[in-house]
């Protein structure tokens, strides 16, 4: 990290810090929408992301892109956990594995996936936010690296997130997870690979205990009301979407469900789903018209929509209040389901 990211960060700090009074006032005039009141803390947060010109990742090239995220999660990740974390390989994936203070013997585990668009974010974007599900939940989360667009268009990530599922069956005992809590999750992009990889599961017969998708990415079409309500001024934009479809699908059909969700067939067997959205999110609708889905096939789901928060807050861990209570909330969720 950088002086000039150091000193931004401890500014982001101090202001996500202020009361709530302060915040406002400094936010400027409070953003409602539909009865939705958007956090003191976030929107303040938007506002301080406008006035030191920090520009969106998808208007710079690719490589820049994936640093500003990088750099956007730390800023926002806090102090680190206090969870055992180790590097392994999953197949032929880099994956990090961490594990609870709390944890002893074998155990549930969540497999992750991050967001990213499919074309940003790793390992290190998605740290801070592992380690706190983890120590939160109690449940050991298995972080896996899957290949990036436009490198590495469609099939390759939806390949890999079934690939991971698979040698997590098979290698349960190498990383203390008991066969029998098994579950997977992911934000955005990587909702959208833990909600394929649960379908598939189901259609394999293969174990799968508890789905966690939090904003998934479930419909690159994309026609509905929040995506056009919130496309521009709430971190995540019309652009970033735009170039993360022509990155990721390239001559495929946007509606092939191994691309979006909300198309498939559901089999038979569905694992139980939690399914979280934000109000002020582009991607609300899609996740909320999935979660429906779910439900009309029988599945036990249950829809939380975060109604003051935005896209990416999943890994705002370590600065302001809101979004760390709402990450609270989902790791509670996550370990009632496993434990």
């Amino acid at each position: 990290m950088t002086t000039r990211e150091r000193l931004e960060t401890l500014g982001l700090r101090a202001a996500l810090g202020l009361p709530e009074r302060a915040q406002r006032i400094l936010a400027g005039r409070r953003v409602v929408h539909d009865g939705q009141v958007l956090a003191a803390d976030v929107q303040l947060m938007l506002r301080l992301q406008r006035v030191t010109r920090e520009v969106g990742a998808e208007t710079l090239p690719i490589p820049q892109g994936r640093e500003a995220i990088l750099r956007h999660t730390r800023m926002t990740g806090g102090r680190p956990a206090a969870v055992a974390v180790r590097d392994l390989v999953v197949g032929d994936l880099p994956a990090r594995l961490y594990t609870p203070a709390t944890s002893r013997g074998s155990g549930p585990l969540l497999l992750f996936f991050h967001g990213g668009g499919f074309m940003y974010g790793d390992l290190d974007s998605h740290d801070a936010a592992c380690r706190f599900l983890a120590d939160r939940s109690g449940v050991r989360v298995l972080a896996v690296d899957y290949r990036l667009a436009p490198e590495h268009p469609f099939p390759a990530a939806y390949d890999d997130a079934l690939a991971a599922h698979r040698w997590l069956v098979g290698h349960a005992a190498e990383v203390g997870a008991d066969p029998g809590r098994l579950a997977v999750g992911g934000d955005s992009a990587g909702g959208n690979l833990a909600a394929v990889v649960a379908i598939e599961a189901a259609r394999r017969g293969l174990p799968l205990a508890f789905q966690l998708l939090v904003y998934p990415a479930t419909d690159a079409v994309r026609q509905t009301d929040s995506a056009a309500s919130f496309a521009e001024g709430f971190y995540l934009t019309r652009a970033f979407m735009d170039l993360a479809n022509a990155s990721y699908i390239v001559g495929t059909d946007p509606t092939d469900p191994r691309v979006s969700p909300r198309y498939a067939d559901l089999p038979a067997g569905l694992a139980p789903a939690y399914v979280v959205t934000a109000g002020y999110d582009p991607l609300r609708d899609e996740g909320e018209a999935y979660a429906r889905k779910l439900a009309e096939a029988g599945v036990h789901v249950e829809l939380r929509r975060f109604a003051d928060q935005i896209h990416g807050f999943f890994n705002v861990v370590g600065v302001g209040r809101t979004s760390r209570a709402a990450n609270a909330a989902i790791a509670a969720k996550l370990k009632a389901a496993l434990t």
